[in-house]
């Protein structure tokens, strides 16, 4: 008999994670934007905005809906409080998403092309893998910089997530 950890959907609890850390990291660094050296903040935003692009190309292509990217950033980077908005708005939608996909439907590969334009084909859990692994690559690389300007990092791993969420993983 499997328990209740088994039973939950391996996607839905990667994307509460994704949205916990992404919570986590966006009210961190509302905290100490005012500290930030302008290079250090332009860094850290350009990078949490490539990783936005990135999330809402990839929205696009499970949907097999066309986008408007041309690139995996924008011409002008926006401010922390337009990029926090967003990027909770994403996160909510793959929540959603996540939990009402079909379980047949992860499987379908979907074509589609890059922003370079190179075609690609990949099946929408991949897609979706990759934004969670995507994800957590470019908040490390925020992480790095902030703890490199001896500020506090925000948690960011996925058992902690899970023990914080449910602590009862702990017993």
């Amino acid at each position: 008999m499997r328990d209740h950890y088994e039973q939950q959907d391996t996607a839905s609890v990667l994307f509460r994670y994704k949205c916990w850390a992404d919570d986590e990291l966006l009210a961190l660094l509302a905290e100490i934007e005012d500290e930030l050296p302008d290079e250090q903040l332009g860094a850290i935003l350009e990078t949490i905005n490539h990783a936005h692009v990135v999330d809402r190309i990839f929205a696009s292509n499970v949907e097999k809906k066309k986008h408007a990217y041309r690139d995996t950033g924008t011409s002008n980077t926006p401010t922390l409080t337009e990029l926090s908005e967003a990027i909770t708005e994403t996160d909510r939608w793959y929540l959603r998403y996540v939990e009402e996909v079909e379980p047949e439907a992860l499987a379908e590969t979907i074509r589609f092309t890059f922003t370079n334009g190179a075609p690609g084909q990949m099946s929408r859990e991949e897609m979706l893998a990759h934004v969670i692994t995507h994800g957590g690559y470019h908040r490390g690389e925020v992480g790095r910089i902030v703890a490199q300007l001896s500020k506090p990092t925000s948690p960011d791993t996925f058992t902690g997530y899970l023990h914080q969420a449910e602590p009862r993983r702990r017993t």
